[in-house]
């Protein structure tokens, strides 16, 4: 049996709804805002204890069935490896954003257009990932991505908000159409909804490939693969700031999840090339997402697309997984797998704390725009620092988390050569140069980020009277700064925890890590690679310690105070500082005249005009115009060709439907 049985999540799941409902009911009220945040984080505390006991437990599935949903079926519930770890992240999630919200959220002007539906969020990603049947698991999905809606529409009466809940409803409805088609397929004649019948049969390899394109079109669109991310940098940005670290961290990696338990769980047999699609749609989404984040000077659209780029990072380890697997390369899968997972983690840990210093930024000074911040590290030192710690890992940089998953990743592409496909042989070695190349980007842009955000000089009154925020964000923060620190440190017992996980995916797990000498990492073999955070840690530390002993000793003690460099106007101005356009001008013109056809323009004022000369820069968002935009014309000339329908007499009416039913019956008698 499992440490826990299922119907402890079931139980956990019924108290976040509990607590939604009496979050409705209150939300008016004084201590609507405390009492709400606090039971979800209590909930969210609780689910966390049990997932990790069930993750390290490592024992049999649980599962349960209950006379719900479709008659003939009922409503699975399953609690195995693969569950428990997004469960973990999941509940993490949830108590660090209830935590930063019982300070955050004393802000928000109408609490009762979240307080109900935060909760509820959670209760649907609870759900989504103990599903154990088609009609469960659409039925939860469909609840996570309403609520999530109801979050990202809190502020409606806001233009740019409506739109960025527009596009997000539709695209959301249009994945779930996808899944539902998926499950269809897998489902069969025999209507086999039950995620262990689905297992049972085997598909045509045609019928298989078919639910891959679906699966990730539907699961895809959720998490934020090139081309189906635009959502991403909408919705999040209009969500307040605990829900965009929930949506962001969690939201997408449940949608992660969604691909694993299809592609690596319900599906049977795979095909090797199923990998490079996947591969391929990850290493384009990797350096997309940054490219995009580097163009942009709003700090939450910012961290918007380059969760894009993580999602990216996440796609090539399971594109790799499942190559491996599909040639019998077990080690290497469970290696890929692993490393996938891995970062799902990390991801969640510090997109989350990026979040959650943005949102102390915006709660601060009101701005979210960098051109009108700078300065913050003497008014906000907490955040800045833990908002530094983020940037490192996101970077991946060593010590931190993130530089552990993206080395894991690229062992695991250094092992591409034992694969027996040439086109793998090629292929994994330019993804792995893309996933370089997006590493690279997003150290630049996080310089970006930081250097203009919290360095310099303020450029705004507000930003210049900016305070620290609250002791509840500040501590959920530090949370995560130290998770990010731990998980980089001792990632033996990470890889370790994940066993179980990748057990399931790929039949396989890494050996143990945890017990190795000076918790060393051996993600193959010892005489091919090997990395210890402790000593990376203890390393760094000691030099810090030793430079700053060597200066004191050694340097002049005469002090000097001068202005900050100001590109050489000594102005009094902060205008004349470093902005974040400046920062990206030379990436831009790099990159940005391909993929998004910058231009820039300078419009210098005429003699005798004492205006001042501007640069004006213009991007295109190709993906946008070339594919959405097209689209959205053709479903309205098809509306527009529909439309007459509505407005039929009676007898044309059933006219209609006698034409439909026949057709339906020939095709029913003509179908094999």
């Amino acid at each position: 049996m499992s440490a826990i049985p299922v119907t402890a999540v079931l139980w956990w799941v019924g108290a976040f709804l509990a607590t939604a409902v009496l979050a409705a009911v209150i939300a008016r009220t004084s201590a609507a805002t405390r009492l709400a945040y606090g039971l979800t984080a209590t909930v969210s505390a609780v689910g966390l204890f049990f997932a990790l006991a069930s993750l390290l437990g490592g024992s049999d599935p649980s599962m349960m069935t209950l006379p719900l949903g479709v008659p003939w079926v009922g409503s699975h519930f399953r609690l195995d490896g693969l569950s428990s770890f997004f469960l973990v992240v999941v509940n993490l999630g949830g108590f660090v954003s209830s935590l930063y919200a019982l300070g955050y959220g004393r802000h928000e002007p109408a609490p009762e257009r979240v307080l109900p539906f935060f909760p509820a969020f959670l209760a649907g990603m609870n759900l989504v990932v103990v599903a154990d049947d088609a009609f469960t698991f659409l039925l939860s999905w469909e609840f996570m991505s309403l609520a999530s809606w109801a979050l990202v529409m809190a502020h409606h009466r806001e233009a740019d908000n409506a739109r960025a809940g527009y596009i997000y409803i539709v695209m959301a409805s249009a994945g779930t159409l996808a899944l539902l088609l998926a499950f269809g397929l897998m489902a069969g004649p025999e209507g086999a909804y039950s995620f262990d019948a689905i297992r049972e049969g085997r598909l045509p390899t045609q019928v298989a490939s078919a639910v891959l394109a679906l699966a990730l079109l539907g699961a895809g669109s959720k998490a934020g693969i090139v081309p189906l991310h635009v959502w991403l940098p909408l919705a999040h940005p209009a969500a307040p700031s605990h829900v965009s670290a929930l949506m962001s961290g969690v939201m997408t990696k449940v949608a992660v999840y969604a691909v694993i338990r299809i592609l690596f769980d319900l599906l049977e047999p795979t095909e090797w090339w199923w990998g490079t699609l996947v591969l391929v749609l990850g290493g384009i989404t990797a350096v997309m997402g940054v490219l995009y984040a580097l163009m942009q000077h709003d700090l939450k659209r910012l961290l918007a697309y380059h969760t894009v780029e993580n999602i990216g990072i996440i796609f090539i380890g399971l594109g790799l997984a499942l190559a491996f697997r599909a040639n019998g390369m077990d080690g290497a899968a469970a290696l890929a797998f692993t490393a996938a997972l891995f970062h799902v983690l990390n991801h969640s840990l510090f997109k989350s704390l990026l979040f959650f210093g943005s949102g102390a930024v915006l709660t601060a000074t009101g701005h979210r725009d960098m051109e009108k911040l700078g300065g913050l590290i003497h008014r906000m030192p907490a955040t800045s620092f833990t908002f530094l710690v983020a940037a490192v890992a996101i970077s991946g940089l060593p010590p931190l988390n993130g530089f552990v998953s993206e080395w894991l990743t690229f062992q695991a592409i250094l092992l591409s050569p034992d694969s027996p496909q040439w086109d793998l042989k090629i292929l994994v070695p330019a993804v792995g140069a893309l996933l370089a190349l997006s590493a690279a980007l997003a150290a630049a842009c996080f310089v970006k980020a930081f250097g203009v955000s919290f360095l310099g000089r303020p450029r705004s009154l507000a930003a210049a009277a900016a305070r620290e925020t609250d002791r509840f964000s500040l501590a959920a923060m530090f949370a995560l700064t130290f998770l990010c620190l731990v998980a980089g440190v001792l990632p033996g017992f990470v890889i370790d925890a994940i066993g179980p996980a990748a057990q399931i995916g790929t039949g396989t797990r890494m050996p143990a890590q945890s017990a190795l000498p000076w918790l060393s990492i051996i993600p193959v073999a010892e005489s091919r690679s090997s990395y210890n955070g402790l000593f990376v840690f203890l390393f760094i530390v000691a030099a810090t310690m030793f430079s700053a002993l060597v200066i004191h000793r050694l340097a002049s003690r005469a002090h000097r105070r001068a202005p900050a460099w100001d590109c050489g106007f000594p102005d009094a101005s902060p205008a004349t500082q470093y902005t974040a356009g400046s920062f990206a001008q030379p990436i831009r013109r790099v990159y940005g005249t391909v993929f998004f056809r910058a231009r820039e323009h300078v419009h210098m004022p005429q003699p005798g005009d004492t205006g001042p000369a501007r640069l004006e820069v213009r991007l295109t968002d190709l993906i946008w115009d070339r594919l959405y935009v097209p689209l959205a014309e053709a479903v309205g000339r098809v509306a527009d060709r529909l439309n007459p329908f509505q407005f039929l007499t009676i007898r044309r009416y059933l006219g209609l439907v006698l034409v439909a039913l026949v057709t339906l019956l020939v095709l029913v008698a003509l179908w094999p």
